[in-house]
């Protein structure tokens, strides 16, 4: 369960900044790319199932026990995926990216994959919904 910061001015802009992004038209040279990951729930069988059979297909039955949840993330290495993300886009001249506030997705991830002059470099290229956008 995550909470809403409070809903001061500064939060309603970054908001706002977010949705207007969200509604841009397609523009390669300036594209939208959300980051994010997706909370998935967690089953057990209850019943074992059992293996298929000569002329008998594999059977699981449908009732389970929930075990809790656990998110699953869509980029496991941020640097090497940013990397890969604008090696996509050679054309870009900003990429918009969308993604949650994890301490990972900062510049040293990717300096510390390419080395300051490199990572800087693919940094300089994001933009990120209410940070300061690249010169």
């Amino acid at each position: 369960m995550w909470c809403v910061a409070e809903l001061n001015e500064t939060y309603v802009s970054r908001v706002e900044d977010l949705l207007e992004l969200y509604q841009r038209p397609q523009n390669a040279e300036q594209p939208v790319v959300c980051l994010d990951e997706k909370p998935v729930t967690l089953h057990a069988d209850i019943r074992p199932s059992s293996p298929a059979k000569s002329g008998r297909k594999a059977r699981r039955d449908n009732e389970y026990t929930q075990c809790g949840t656990a998110n699953v993330y869509c980029a496991v290495e941020f640097a090497k995926v940013v990397v890969d993300l604008a090696l996509q886009c050679p054309t870009a001249r900003t990429i918009h990216l969308v993604m949650v506030n994890l301490n990972i997705h900062r510049p040293k991830s990717l300096t510390d994959l390419l080395g300051s002059q490199i990572g800087g470099e693919v940094w300089r290229r994001l933009a990120q919904p209410g940070l300061d956008t690249p010169a």
